[in-house]
């Protein structure tokens, strides 16, 4: 006797370890009660993946498959990990799920199937022309976590498209931080895509954050400062985001040798490192700021290192992680506080402020549910500004009026010596910062233009291309600008005919 969709919300609920919030309980009921599936909007530390795991249960208990997609190969890694245990704890084996990479192949036959969104898109893609043997006939459920990606200028055409190119009898599972247009959202793929999801939203979070302008201190002595104290009064652990890996090891070796760990802690780390392989890389770097209680995570650090920075962030051995912004993308690295030394991003001489959505999407990181009642978030100013702000401190405890010959001739020195900003830096102010702290999620929106490379690897599975332009034509973008991206594609389309590399029938006309 088969089960039911009533019977597999219930078995759900009823195996999960603790008492879901109401928000996961709503979301987990409207994933078994609908049809085409849901659109899950929270902020971070709402227990996302419980509802995720939800589509998961259900291809295993009805025997069917389910890819679980992310934007990252080291989300994708750790959400492997996470589902894994979950199979074990539903009572069955962990080779029932299978991991897929770009660099790395686990069980890539099994029915749960871990990918970067890529490889989910490039097998529809083929499957869809005939020219693969990937059976989508028995795909339950496609589950896109960290979906707020498909408004990534790079590579969020990846999911559009795949939403678009999923065979309409596939459920999906859409997970995000909250988004500003959710119900356009939902609009635009009814209208447009043919997929209705019912959206379930919250704009509650768990803890709450305290955010907070840092602009006395530099970087190293803030983050000493935030070590000190007891396990209730520090505010470590803690994750100093960057936007350039140099930078990360940057502010590493500043504050290694700070006291930022007790003892005890640096012993527990060592128990678990010593005997561990450092030489590969950037190994014995790694390994020498991690006796200090520091991480550092970034793409360029090899697999094998980062899971270590995890592990020990995860036990709370590590005061900081320093990292790059990709882990704030559901990384699953609890943290009691938030710290940014920069708020701009960019080339140099172009740095703009980053974006509302990114900035929430590591502001969220701050906070953990089971075990802080508050999140805090520090944004520092610019080191010049502090030295600006230490020096006016000093010269205005001198009055303009002294009368001491003495106080008059160290004020003139000290005027000699104001530090002042660089024409060659950017800066940013404390205003900026609760402005963007202030402002509304972000959009989802289409953005960019079809890649060459990808535009060629559709053509070359297909060579019709009437499917890719009625894909382009209802992208979720004003019409001004889809009118320019249908142009867009018309042009390159019309070179690669004019290079010999597809034929256009009926012949551009030339002129």
């Amino acid at each position: 006797m088969s089960l039911t969709r009533e019977d597999l919300a219930f078995s759900y609920l009823e195996q999960l370890p603790y008492e879901p919030y109401p928000f996961q309980e709503e979301a987990i009921l409207a994933w078994f009660e609908s049809e085409g599936g849901i659109l899950v909007c929270a902020p971070t530390g709402m227990g996302k993946t419980l509802i995720a795991e939800a589509g998961i249960y259900e291809a295993m208990k009805t025997g069917k498959k389910c890819y679980y997609t992310t934007p990252l190969i080291a989300l994708t890694e750790q959400k492997y990990r996470e589902i894994q245990a979950a199979l074990e704890r539903w009572g069955y084996s962990k080779y029932y799920v299978g991991l897929i990479t770009g660099n790395r192949r686990e069980n890539p036959d099994a029915p749960i199937l871990v990918v970067v969104a890529e490889i989910l898109f490039n097998r529809i893609l083929t499957e869809q022309n005939k020219k693969g043997s990937f059976d989508f006939e028995n795909v339950s459920c496609v589950v896109m976590d960290e979906f707020h990606n498909f408004a990534d200028i790079e590579r969020g055409m990846v999911w559009e498209f795949t939403l678009n190119l999923l065979p309409p009898h596939i459920r999906t599972l859409l997970i995000s931080a909250t988004i500003g247009n959710a119900y356009d959202f939902v609009a635009w793929l009814r209208d447009n895509v043919q997929r209705r999801l019912t959206l379930i939203e919250s704009a509650e979070r768990k803890v709450p954050l305290t955010c907070q302008w840092v602009g006395d201190k530099l970087l190293f002595e803030h983050l000493e400062t935030m070590a000190q104290g007891d396990d209730e009064s520090k505010f470590t652990p803690a994750l100093v985001f960057c936007f350039d890996r140099n930078e990360c090891w940057d502010i590493g070796d500043q504050i290694r040798g700070r006291n930022v760990v007790s003892s005890e802690q640096q012993k527990m780390i060592a128990e678990i490192i010593n005997p561990l392989d450092w030489t590969k890389g950037a190994g014995p770097h790694i390994k020498q700021l991690l006796l200090r209680g520091i991480g550092i995570h970034h793409a360029g650090i090899l697999p094998k290192y980062r899971r270590i920075v995890e592990d020990l962030f995860q036990r709370k051995l590590l005061s900081f992680c320093v990292c790059t912004e990709t882990l704030a993308a559901g990384i699953n690295l609890p943290a009691r506080s938030v710290v940014l030394p920069c708020i701009l991003k960019g080339k140099p001489g172009e740095k703009k402020i980053i974006e509302s959505s990114g900035a929430h999407q590591m502001f969220g990181r701050a906070g953990r549910p089971q075990y802080d009642t508050n999140g805090y978030v520090f944004v520092l100013a610019h080191e010049d500004d502090v030295k600006i702000a230490r020096f006016r401190e000093k010269y205005d405890q001198i009055p303009e009026d002294a009368k001491d010959p003495k106080l008059r001739e160290m004020k003139k020195k000290l005027k000699k010596k104001m530090p002042v900003r660089r024409t060659t830096e950017q800066y940013w102010s404390e205003e900026q910062f609760y402005k963007l702290k202030d402002l509304p999620p972000g959009h989802l929106t289409s953005r960019g233009v079809i890649p060459w490379r990808l535009l060629a690897h559709i053509i070359s599975l297909d060579p019709d291309i009437e499917p890719l332009r009625k894909t382009v034509s209802r992208r979720l973008m004003g019409a001004k600008r889809l009118k320019e991206g249908q142009k867009q594609l018309d042009s390159m389309l019309i070179t690669l005919h004019r290079n010999g590399f597809i034929v256009l029938d009926p012949p551009p006309v030339e002129g």
